[in-house]
């Protein structure tokens, strides 16, 4: 056996999103970083190994696409992968290229893949693999697998690690360490306090905690891919497989084969096995009982039989995706009643969204599948609506051990109640709480602090570290005093003043899927189920407001509409905010056509309103065939709070007059995405390219290093994009020049952008009082955009 050592700053172990990230930020932050990952690609759950598409909060609210280095990685694939992403099982090696192309470009971070952790040791030599006998777990008297801390105030030394397939064993000492391993491997060789199954909802009030504590979790996965051969394709299962026999398995009890593609989530099994020291015996019964459902489908389904003639398995999945083991106890315990409230964490150093998503323990094996999926996750049914949280933050003290100095964590490993890790545990928001764990590991080691000091002192520098990187976290701000722009003076050359939505108003956005941009087209929403739009005004005169109405009832009808002041575009409190105007509509017989209501508003509040319709069943609101970034269309569901409908888009509504929402200043605002406001310029789309946006100060200031972000698609998650997708309104050409006496000096000048952060260094100090961006082309947008602009 070869042995080696190696000496770290930061330490990451698992190379899933959460773990990609956290090295990525890591190494970015300064800090000499190694990422071990047990196989041999990067991804975990998200690469060609496992094949569940990377989700986020981005599924159930609007304009959350989640951004940081998740989003960078994300659209660095869709740039360069020719597949479609459509569902579960679509993943492909060119998705796992992406990451490692990141990971090995970045000089900071070391690559050690097929590198199993075998053993931790711990700062008084102690190997954790000796102490297990001594650090037993137990079901307590709670109900769930629980194992108390080993030990108070110890620290990790180093970690023994194995590489497969080269009879190496590495040595690896580092002065802090991110357990991203899922199973939370690093944290229990460490002799962390750890806890495994379902709180009971009398421990912890949560609504979606089972009634009593019990050791079960959700189960593991493995997908299956099936591709159109042009010709019949016959499938014979072998004799070692599931057989299925029963529609209603199917149909009622939630697990639809609706394509013949693949995308089967529900092919899952936990209980009655440990999905840590089980997972082969699951992994096999998996390919048991996958092989199974493909031969229902293929062979005896009435609803699929044609549909699958042609198709034929072209993947089947062999190391299963699992969702949940053990959570490492932490400085704050997160629970769902928190992630309800959409608490404010002092702390918070991500977000996420997601739905309250517990599978049934048993998966297959269980009378139902998860019992939303059985109602066809009917959002007017209570049971189903009151799952829909969020954007909520997450709070950076979750992701630290309590018990272990220099151990952080980040996935679904972190310290949260069973009901809470439903929503947080999906990737997207794992990467971001991955890229959150590594810059605090490397504020640590830049500060030479241990983790939970680093918590207390420096939360506010992690947190605009994280905003400058293009994350974005609910409730905080650029509040960077280096950055000389949020002093300046913006003007633009143009600036978008936006009339609102129609029926048929040009599409901005193709390269995304046809149905995603084409989804609003001829449909509507009954005012029975109270229809509503959240839109931008700009502080200024709103004289009229006109919403495309249907009425199909050979009478005149009444409407009542609200016009309401509200928080932001995730307001879903029906009776939050402020009325501003409200009257009653009344519809012709046979209209389709915009019903215009005068407001006389000749000062209303800049920022977010909503819209809001009650009416008959037989009045309806036309849907929009286009959307736009600080829009949102929704209706009320069955908690009682409205919400948005991703599937309908936006809701058709003319405003007069044309709202200037996408002014130029919007650009230091602090926020990098439409909130309260769009904080996004736009320049006027009649007008040509080039435009231009400027900075001026009162005085000359020197300038190093500039900093854009450029509009991205914030609405629709990753699997909405085309091949070689890049969002519209990215600068493709453009130049930062600066006045001179005999004219413009230009700066830079980029002739191929597809990147939405892009950061400039200056060779030397540049000392201006003004400075030009001038967009050039797009990636198809009519229009420049620009989010933020920073310059230090």
């Amino acid at each position: 056996m070869k042995r080696s050592t190696h000496e770290y700053d930061t330490v990451v172990c698992g190379g899933g999103m959460a773990g990609f990230c956290a090295a990525m930020a890591a190494a970015r932050a300064g800090s000499r970083t190694c990422l071990i990952q047990d196989r041999p690609v990067l991804g975990g759950n998200a690469s060609s190994e496992v094949r569940v598409t990377v989700h986020g909060a981005a599924c159930h609210h609007t304009h959350c696409r989640e951004t940081g280095l998740v989003g960078e990685a994300l659209r660095a694939e869709r740039r360069t992968n020719h597949l479609f992403p459509i569902e579960n099982g679509w993943t492909n090696s060119v998705h796992d290229m992406a990451l490692y192309n990141l990971a090995v470009s970045e000089p900071n971070l070391t690559l050690h893949l097929n590198t199993s952790l075998r053993d931790v040791q711990m700062e008084d030599g102690r190997w954790g693999l000796d102490c297990l006998g001594e650090w037993p777990a137990a079901t307590d008297e709670k109900g769930y697998l629980h194992r108390p801390a080993c030990h108070e105030g110890t620290r990790i030394a180093a970690i023994r690690a194995t590489v497969a397939n080269a009879e190496t064993e590495l040595l690896i000492h580092g002065k802090t360490f991110i357990d991203c391993t899922g199973d939370a491997l690093l944290a229990h060789l460490s002799g962390c306090e750890w806890r495994m199954g379902s709180e009971s909802r009398e421990e912890t009030g949560e609504v979606h905690a089972p009634e009593k504590a019990s050791r079960d979790t959700m189960g593991n996965s493995i997908h299956i891919r099936c591709i159109d051969t042009g010709r019949p394709a016959p499938f014979s299962p072998p004799e070692w497989a599931v057989s299925y026999d029963d529609a209603a398995f199917f149909y009622e009890q939630g697990r639809r084969p609706n394509e013949p593609e693949g995308g089967f989530w529900w092919i899952e099994i936990g209980v009655p096995w440990d999905t840590i020291h089980d997972n082969e015996t699951i992994r096999h019964e998996l390919t048991r009982h996958a092989l199974g459902v493909w031969d229902w489908m293929k062979n005896k389904d009435p609803k699929m039989m044609d549909r699958c003639r042609n198709y034929a398995l072209e993947f089947i999945g062999q190391v299963p995706g699992k969702r949940e083991s053990r959570r490492v106890m932490g400085h704050h315990f997160l629970d769902e009643n928190e992630l309800q409230r959409r608490e404010r964490f002092d702390d918070t150093c991500a977000f996420g969204g997601w739905f309250i998503d517990l599978h049934t323990p048993g998966g297959l094996l269980a009378p139902t599948s998860e019992p939303d999926s059985a109602l066809g996750y009917n959002p007017d049914l209570a049971s189903v609506a009151l799952k829909f949280i969020g954007p909520y933050g997450i709070p950076l003290r979750s992701l630290v051990s309590r018990d272990v100095e220099n151990l952080a964590m980040a996935g679904r490993n972190i310290s949260v109640t069973h009901a809470a890790l439903g929503t947080v545990r999906v990737m997207a928001t794992c990467g971001l709480m991955g890229e959150a764990a590594g810059t605090l590991a490397a504020t640590a080691v830049r500060n030479g602090a241990a983790l939970s000091r680093t918590l207390n002192r420096a939360t506010h520098e992690i947190q605009q570290v994280l905003l400058r990187n293009g994350c974005y976290l609910p409730g905080f701000a650029n509040a960077d005093p280096a950055d000389q722009a949020s002093r300046a003076k913006v003007r633009a050359s143009s600036e978008y003043a936006f009339p609102g939505l129609g029926t048929w108003d040009r599409v901005e956005d193709t390269g995304l899927r046809e149905k995603a941009w084409t989804c609003g087209t001829g449909r509507t929403v009954a005012l029975s189920k109270r229809p509503c739009q959240w839109f931008q005004i700009d502080g200024g005169p709103l004289d009229r407001l006109g919403p495309h109405l249907v009425n199909q009832s050979g009478q005149t009808q009444s409407a009542r509409v609200t016009l309401r002041k509200v928080d932001s575009i995730w307001d879903y409190d029906e009776k939050g905010g402020t009325v501003l105007w409200s009257d009653v509509l009344e519809v012709p017989p046979e209209a389709d056509d915009i019903i215009w209501a005068e407001t006389a508003l000749a000062h209303a509040p800049a920022g977010t309103c909503r819209l809001e319709l009650e009416g008959s069943a037989e009045v309806a609101w036309r849907c929009s065939s286009n959307r736009a970034l600080g829009l949102a269309g929704g209706s009320i569901i069955g908690s009682g709070r409205y919400h948005w409908n991703r599937l309908h888009g936006e809701m058709a509504l003319r405003m007069e007059p044309a709202q200037k929402v996408y002014s130029a200043g919007m650009v230091i605002s602090g926020v990098t995405r439409p909130v309260d406001i769009t904080n996004t310029w736009f320049s006027d789309p009649s007008k040509a390219l080039p435009q231009w946006i400027e900075l001026t100060w009162p005085e000359t200031v020197s300038l190093r290093t500039i900093e854009l972000t450029f509009p991205t698609q914030l609405i629709l998650e990753t699997h909405w994009e085309n091949p070689f997708y890049v969002a519209p309104q990215v600068a493709r050409r453009y130049t930062l020049s600066v006045p001179t006496p005999s004219g413009r000096q230009i700066l830079l000048r980029e002739s191929d952008n597809a990147d939405i952060k892009c950061v400039h260094n200056l060779d030397t100090p540049l000392r201006t009082d003004s400075l030009r961006l001038t967009v050039e082309e797009t990636h198809g947008g009519r229009y420049a955009g620009l989010v933020e602009i920073r310059c230090y």
